[in-house]
């Protein structure tokens, strides 16, 4: 076995489903901060003209996780749309994300039970360790995700790591010549759940 292989077996004896703890969002503020970070510039009612989805497409009943996914794979295409528009990338707090969640109707209570196993499969088959690594095996490009367990505690805490972070990923993964993964379902869900439960 690689030593890759006896890292990710480890990880494997600790995952269990863990237990969210997401913190409260108010949508007044998050459709405040929706405004206030540009989101209505692009993201418009169904039958204007914007660049991006239509307003109800985002704002709809969802799993939390279900829309953590949709803005990691919706993020290189809204920095490419930001950038052309010469309009800076949003910083978004934590408190504001589960604001923004809330207004857009993502609740953790509709997202599935989380398969920690089933997530073990997914970072491999996105390819995430060709960047990172996990207990110290796998890429050098990025940091270690076992090490990141703060970002692991909720859809908020992951959604806004994400958002921080995922532009300079998107440039990197192009730089390089890796293919940026996008999720569905609950492939995003599942990954956090084996995330958390091989963190330090």
């Amino acid at each position: 076995m690689t030593r890759l292989g006896v890292a990710l077996a480890l990880a494997a004896m600790t995952v269990a489903s863990p237990a969210w703890g997401e913190p409260p969002g108010d949508a007044a503020r998050g459709r405040a901060a929706f405004s206030a970070k540009a989101c209505a510039r692009c993201h418009v009612p169904r039958g204007q003209a914007g660049v991006g989805p239509a307003l109800e497409d985002l704002r709809r009943p969802q799993g939390a996780f279900v829309l953590a996914g949709r803005l990691w794979n919706h993020a290189p295409g809204m920095f490419t749309a930001l950038k052309m528009a010469d309009v800076q990338w949003p910083e978004i707090s934590a408190a504001e994300m589960a604001d923004l969640m809330s207004y857009l109707e993502a609740d953790p209570a509709r997202d599935p039970a989380p398969d920690p196993t089933k997530g073990q499969l997914t970072i491999l088959r996105k390819g995430c360790l060709k960047c990172h690594s996990l207990r110290g095996e796998g890429g050098r490009l990025a940091p270690d995700l076992s090490a990141q367990r703060p970002s692991y505690d909720s859809a908020v805490a992951w959604a806004t790591r994400m958002w921080r972070h995922t532009p300079a990923m998107a440039a990197k993964a192009m730089e390089i010549g890796v293919l940026y993964p996008r999720f569905a379902g609950d492939e995003m869900l599942n990954l956090v759940a084996f995330l958390r439960s091989s963190a330090r």
